[in-house]
């Protein structure tokens, strides 16, 4: 009898590493292939621009698996090759060294690139976009004691690089186009304080102002902007990531702000389905479609994805976690506070050990915390419960948010 043309992962990466990783722990035996446009087995991105970044960390920590794992477990990786086309009638993916790899059932965790500015002088060298180990690795490369650096975008990833290239005693000069820095995650408060923890820290951070471009000889020597020219020696790009959403496109897979899909990462393609950066999925903790950009969602939509294709699925509804780690601050957040019209503090702000948290209209929708971890925890899980305290009991920093939240789940 032949061979079942079996899973096909096309995205070698958390989401795509963890899927592989379930199939065969649901006791799946059939044939699974990966598909991979960068060369390495698919690792985590978070310490790329923190301690990778700053010399402490080795890529090799970041692996998930040590290659022989996907070996010994039947996984065929196809890595360095872009896949091309889905073929939904012919069941088949084309890949760009014209191979044709066959699937009976297709999951997509294609993830995000990085977006660019389309400025004049954005293709000198020394200007840098980051999402890759290559990305990571070139730029640590260039971030020397004294190094002037320009960073445009103040968002997570373009402060982490901000606070680990000032870690390494470079000059950073932060551009943000918007007044306040993080201003649509965090609102204009909270964004406020995020900004004054990097004055504080060494970084000439100016918001409201626009990269126009740069100049240089064959490498970058300045960045222009709506208040003048700024030196650099090097420059990192992070305004942001675009879902790679083409290949579900041109297939006719339904698409909006990533692929979209259901409580069991189903596209709108039967047998295919979507999962991690690139999936917009239902979450009922928003009460609306989202798209998440965080190492737990890829982790954990990953895998619930890969019980879904064995018909094992339960519908993935989880509050949204991040953290980010910059100087001494960890910043924790739980929820996705799309919409907000009241904020409650709690601790020491002046020490940078608080936490906010987000209601709307009276229910709580998120939280953040400025290494208050445990409060982001106990926030967590009372959004899980549908659980919301008066003002009062969440500023209180005697509450036990987590036991509240226990004690209110079994009355």
């Amino acid at each position: 009898m032949a061979q079942s043309p079996g899973i096909v992962i096309v995205g070698a990466n958390l989401a795509g590493g963890r899927a592989v990783e379930e199939l065969r722990k649901q006791g799946f035996d059939g044939p699974i292939t990966m598909i991979g446009d960068e060369p390495q087995r698919p690792y985590e991105r978070p310490p790329l621009s923190k301690e990778f970044l700053r010399g402490e960390q080795p890529l090799e920590k970041a692996f998930l698996r040590p290659a022989e794992w996907y070996s010994e477990n039947d996984i065929e990786m196809l890595l360095g090759v872009r896949a091309d086309r889905i073929d939904l009638a012919g069941r088949a993916v084309e890949l760009h060294d014209g191979r044709t790899v066959p699937f009976e059932k297709l999951l997509l965790v294609t993830g995000g690139r990085p977006r660019t500015l389309a400025a004049p002088g954005a293709d000198l060298e020394g200007i840098h976009t980051f999402r890759t180990y290559e990305d990571a690795k070139a730029l640590s490369e260039q971030l020397k004691p004294g190094a002037r650096v320009v960073v445009v975008g103040a968002g997570f990833i373009g402060s982490e690089i901000a606070a680990s290239a000032r870690t390494l005693g470079c000059e950073v000069t932060l551009f943000e186009a918007e007044a306040v820095p993080l201003v649509r995650a965090l609102g204009e408060q909270v964004g406020k304080i995020h900004g004054e923890i990097h004055r504080e820290n060494g970084v000439d951070l100016r918001t409201g102002i626009k990269v126009e471009g740069f100049e240089g000889d064959s490498h970058v020597r300045r960045a222009l902007t709506s208040e003048g020219a700024f030196d650099a020696d090097v420059v990192i790009v992070g305004v942001g990531i675009a879902p790679n959403v083409e290949l579900a496109q041109e297939a006719g897979i339904a698409v909006s702000n990533g692929i979209d899909v259901d409580e069991l990462c189903r596209t709108s393609a039967p047998g295919v389905f979507a999962a991690g950066d690139v999936a917009r999925h239902p979450n009922p903790y928003c009460r609306e479609p989202i798209r998440v950009e965080h190492w737990q969602n890829a982790q954990n939509q990953g895998a619930a994805a890969a019980r879904a294709m064995l018909d094992k699925g339960e519908p993935f509804a989880e509050v949204p976690w991040f953290w980010s780690d910059q100087y001494d601050l960890n910043l924790q957040m739980a929820g996705h506070p799309l919409h907000w019209d009241e904020l409650v503090f709690r601790g020491d702000v002046d020490a940078r050990k608080f936490s906010v948290f987000y209601l709307d209209d009276g229910r709580l929708v998120a939280a953040v915390g400025f290494n208050r971890a445990k409060d982001v925890r106990g926030a967590r899980a009372l959004i899980e419960a549908g659980i919301t305290p008066a003002p009062s009991v969440l500023s209180d920093e005697s509450t036990d948010l987590r036991a509240l939240a226990k004690q209110q789940k079994q009355t």
